[in-house]
């Protein structure tokens, strides 16, 4: 297997914002949610805990790197892996063998040996890989595969670390992975409504907070759209509004400006829409009002065909 990396902004290089790889982020959310089933998921309903990841100046810096590494590991339900976490000068802040391991070489980009703080962020991307790599878990393409990644260590409890490594000044720009900060903060409110566990008072950058802060409300806008009963009047107006359309057209092809589809079958009209927490799209009757649970994340949905 080859080479599987995290990449890092140069110094001063501008840092992307957005929401630009929304739809694959939530593609890995649901792909995650298969693979592992929910109970799965819900083993990792704790996040890896600051204290895990500290790295003092005055630590050693291997043997400190391997106990982050091993901290990791722990947390990730890698028992039998080992990683063995060297320093050199490359292009990438990280990479991994993906090998039959049990041992998994780690390479960090020599500047984390003065930038320790940063080195449970570069070390939580690569950790994933090995995870995924034993689940069998892949995206095509290098990117998709690589968004995969951050967003499966964001949802599985370490990724906080890389959306704390975004630091933004008048003179240095860093940032980890391939999500911008925005899309980590997503992911992150997502794994916090499903979890009830609230990232923020972890993070040491200011830039990160703010990021989380505009990730959480998108996150939100997914818990209050219809037919969910939270939908705001707008959106239950047009909500209304297209039921109609599609009841009085049927066969028309769905609006793909909205997150819900109506279509017509034997048993009568039914809308289809993605669940807020997984993303899997579920499928109801239009009658009124309903409590559904989604078949994947089981997450209780109150709604309003």
């Amino acid at each position: 297997m080859g080479d599987s990396g995290v990449t890092n902004s140069s110094p001063g290089a501008p840092v992307a914002h957005g929401f630009p790889h929304l739809e694959t982020v939530r593609s890995a959310i649901t792909a995650l949610y298969r693979r592992l089933s929910a109970d799965g998921v819900r083993t990792y309903a704790t996040s890896l805990a600051p204290v895990d990841a500290a790295f003092a100046d005055e630590d050693d810096l291997h043997l400190g790197a391997q106990r982050v590494a091993r901290s990791l590991v722990q947390h990730l339900r890698l028992p039998d892996a080992r990683m063995i976490v060297g320093f050199r000068a490359m292009e990438h802040a990280a990479s991994v063998e993906l090998t039959a391991g049990p041992e998994y070489f780690i390479e960090l980009n020599d500047r984390f040996r003065t930038h320790r703080r940063d080195i449970g962020a570069a070390l939580a991307h690569e950790t994933t890989h090995v995870l995924l790599h034993r689940l069998g878990l892949e995206f095509p393409g290098t990117r998709a595969n690589e968004i995969l990644t951050d967003t499966t260590t964001a949802y599985l409890g370490t990724g906080w670390l890389l959306l704390d490594a975004f630091r933004e000044d008048a003179t240095s720009r860093q940032k980890l992975g391939y999500l911008t900060p925005e899309e980590f903060g997503y992911v992150l409110a997502k794994r916090a409504f499903a979890f009830d566990e609230d990232p923020s008072p972890w993070f040491t950058s200011p830039q990160a907070y703010t990021a989380y802060t505009k990730g959480r409300q998108r996150a939100l806008d997914d818990l209050r759209r219809p037919p969910l009963t939270a939908a705001g009047w707008t959106g239950r107006r047009r909500y209304a509004k297209d039921r109609r359309y599609a009841q009085d057209h049927p066969g028309t092809a769905p609006d793909p400006s909205v997150p819900y589809a109506f279509e017509t079958g034997a048993e009568g009209l039914r809308v289809s829409f993605p669940c807020p927490t997984c993303h899997q799209r579920i499928r109801l009757p239009v009658r009124g009002r309903v409590s559904a649970r989604c078949g994947l994340c089981r997450t209780r949905l109150e709604c309003d065909t």
